[in-house]
């Protein structure tokens, strides 16, 4: 509840409804529930005002444009909870959401500029919003919405507008200057005029040569350098790893880098720390504000000592801070709500230091909970059985907690694009001595299960009937498991050798690739081991034989439709499906473990023996296992550079066409259900889910009530 004690930040901004508005604002929330329908543009195709169509109402998929679906998911469960459960989450909400601004910064220095821009002309142009200079520009500013910035999510290369220059300046001209973002940059020592941000951001924008990738982890370049992204200004790729080769080497280290912008000031290396007092403190300080509403309604003792720690760690931006914080939302094991806010994820930093803002806010799905926990509950097993030399195995696997969880928000870095499971704390020595969680998002998995069901994607890369068939009968069961396995068992097993360096810094730009590959492996490992029917938690071989049906032919084909004509793949995640499986294509030739069938002018990858792949993947599990604990930097980049990155222009090929036939878009992502305060006075008496249908109008509700930091940082 607002008690109406005293915050140094202020009130918090409420969305507040009154008692008598309920009746009709519980008829608001409902979602449509006409038959899902697939859109029928080329995904891979350069994005035109016309696939800007909106999708007809359905309950899942809400809109569609370039390669992206807008779907939207539910939240079963919360009218279940406690008001004072949902008042909790509604301070979390707002929590995860005031990180909205870091994120676009943090993925390019000049993507609030651009953002703020493409706002101020959907909300205030006075033009006619039916011509096409008008739409590609909409169609321009979804995107940038979607990926938080200019640049592609997956791809990371930045989008061509399909607007011309001209297009632009007219149509800022034609916008209300009061909206738009012409405050004086760094350095000047007055406001820009309209034409100086027309001059400013139009090479941003159309030249190919400026910031033209995000992340850049091609071979034999300075990735620092050539990478986009804004956590490093003025710095190359050995000064910065050098910086951190001459940080202590101690027993518990701290995650190097985190939490900070690396520059050069004086000729000096400095880090400019994400904290309240630090760089991005305004969004930080609102976003501790929430974390302290919420602390003080928390379940139980253990949850509010872990948010407690994290707002230490904001205000303190101590990495040591951010240690302690782990090992309490670690130990928190028996709250129903949890939350992820922070910077988590390293994937956004070529070298793998610094983590993007994400928040995750969600309730534990009790029924489905039992299966993945009876994974973690046998993860002492897994890790002895495990096809990997003894040296590297852990003699006591610690405090794994594992559980599916119903998602009521998600920010940052999770949204609208958001994992399916998520393992964390990612400190190696907080897994190996206080363990970690593991969760799989059920009720996201439900929603993407919903719209691709038909789709026609199985049935046109599947390869036999029976291949079809068994996936239809078990390949919801095998993805889930599969996804238990790599959260659960894969993420949190292994050890490294003694004196052997965190993954950043021995196996540098290839550390998240590898690692996504290890917990694939040990993944694909077990799901087709008699085990997980001991442990009731799969009926038959069957379903593992359905978990790898689907890997291969996404790892070879499916997931090629994400990539541009003549392009390499460049994302962690993709470089890792595609690396096990062609690795495990190229090794079995010879028994026919995997074979390529040309039929009717498609190309299918066909398993011919699932005991062989499966001993082949224990092969390559032992490989990349050596290759972490021991750090052996050249061999992990033999791997994904020799499997994981080029990709046969043959197969591509192919993919796109069929891929355009369906009309199915590669990308998906989701608009967040919106938690309304319930007030009686001052005090929050409920909390009520809406759920929004219009992706524009949430994106600028969002600009609205979440800008928080300026346009330059």
């Amino acid at each position: 509840m607002l008690d109406g004690g005293t915050s140094r930040y202020g009130p918090p901004v409420l969305r507040p409804t009154s008692l008598l508005a309920c009746a009709s604002l519980l008829l608001a929330c409902g979602g449509p529930t006409s038959p899902i329908t697939q859109p029928t543009a080329q995904p891979t195709a350069q994005p035109t005002a016309s696939s800007d169509a909106q999708a007809p109402a359905n309950k899942v998929l809400l809109e569609t444009f370039a390669d992206v679906s807008i779907l939207r998911y539910d939240i079963p469960g919360f009218d279940e909870l406690s008001a004072k459960q949902k008042e909790m989450l509604y301070y979390l909400y707002e929590a995860a959401q005031c990180g909205r601004d870091i994120i676009y910064d943090q993925k390019y220095k000049y993507n609030l500029l651009i953002r703020r821009t493409l706002d101020a002309i959907v909300r205030s142009y006075s033009g006619d919003k039916q011509q096409a200079d008008y739409k590609n520009l909409l169609l321009y500013a979804k995107q940038v919405w979607f990926a938080r910035g200019i640049h592609h999510d997956y791809s990371s290369q930045k989008f061509t507008p399909t607007f011309s220059k001209e297009d632009l300046a007219r149509l800022i001209k034609a916008s209300d200057a009061g909206q738009l973002p012409l405050e004086a940059p760094p350095g000047a020592d007055k406001p820009r005029t309209v034409d100086g941000l027309i001059a400013f951001i139009t090479p941003i924008i159309f030249d190919p040569t400026v910031a033209p990738m995000r992340v850049n982890r091609a071979k034999g370049i300075d990735v620092v350098q050539a990478s986009s992204a804004n956590f490093y200004e003025g710095v190359t790729q050995k000064e910065v790893e050098a910086f951190y080769a001459a940080k202590p080497k101690v027993k518990h280290p701290p995650s190097y880098g985190l939490n900070s912008k690396l520059v050069k000031e004086n000729g000096k290396l400095v880090e400019r720390v994400w904290k309240v007092g630090g760089m991005y403190s305004p969004a930080i300080e609102k976003i501790v504000y929430w974390l302290e509403k919420a602390s003080a309604v928390a379940e139980n003792a253990k949850q509010k000592a872990a948010l407690d720690k994290l707002i230490v760690y904001y205000n303190s931006g101590d990495l040591k801070d951010f240690d302690a914080y782990n090992i309490a939302w670690v130990e928190d094991t028996d709250s129903r709500i949890d939350v992820v806010n922070g910077f988590i994820e390293t994937y956004g930093d070529p070298l793998g230091y610094r983590a993007t803002f994400e928040s995750v806010v969600s309730i534990r799905d009790m029924k489905r909970t039992k299966r993945i926990a009876t994974i973690g509950a046998a993860a002492q097993w897994f890790e002895d059985n495990a096809p990997i030399a003894a040296a590297h195995k852990k003699k006591k696997v610690v405090g794994i907690s594992a559980k599916v969880i119903t998602i009521v928000a998600e920010g940052g870095d999770a949204a609208p694009t958001t994992p399916v499971g998520i393992n964390l704390p990612n400190s190696s020595w907080i897994r190996k001595e206080h363990g970690s969680k593991s969760v799989f998002l059920g009720n996201i998995v439900d929603a993407y299960k919903e719209v691709l069901k038909d789709s026609g994607v199985l049935e046109e890369f599947g390869f036999s009937p029976e291949e079809i068939e068994r996936s239809k009968l078990h390949g919801k069961r095998g993805y889930a498991l599969k996804v238990d396995m790599h959260e659960v068992i894969g993420h949190a097993s292994g050890q490294l050798e003694p004196g052997v360096g965190t993954l950043k810094e021995t196996l540098k730009n290839y550390a998240a690739a590898l690692e996504e590959a290890r917990a694939d492996l040990v993944a694909l490992y077990y799901v087709m081991d008699p085990k997980l029917m001991e442990l009731g938690v799969m009926e038959s071989l069957e379903v593992g034989r359905a978990s790898y049906d689907g890997y291969i032919r996404n790892g070879l084909l499916v997931q090629l439709a994400r990539i541009k004509p003549g392009d390499n793949i460049a994302q962690s995640h993709m470089r890792n499906r595609q690396m096990v499986s062609r690795w495990a294509y190229e090794k079995g030739k010879a028994d026919n473990v995997i074979e390529r069938v040309e039929r009717d002018g498609n190309i299918y990858f066909v398993i011919r023996d699932y005991d062989k792949l499966r001993a082949l993947w224990g092969q390559l599990l032992a490989e990349v296992q050596r290759i972490k604990s021991t750090g052996d930097f050249e061999a992990g980049k033999a791997l994904i550079e020799d499997y994981g990155v080029e990709v046969d222009r043959v197969v591509h090929d192919n993919v796109l066409a069929r891929y355009r036939k369906l009309g199915v878009k590669p990308y998906s992502g989701f608009i967040q259900p919106r938690l309304v305060a319930v007030m009686k006075g001052d005090t929050i008496v409920d909390v009520k889910v809406q759920y929004p249908t219009d992706y524009t109008a949430q994106m600028l509700e969002y600009a609205d009530e979440y800008t928080l930091l300026p346009t330059y940082n």
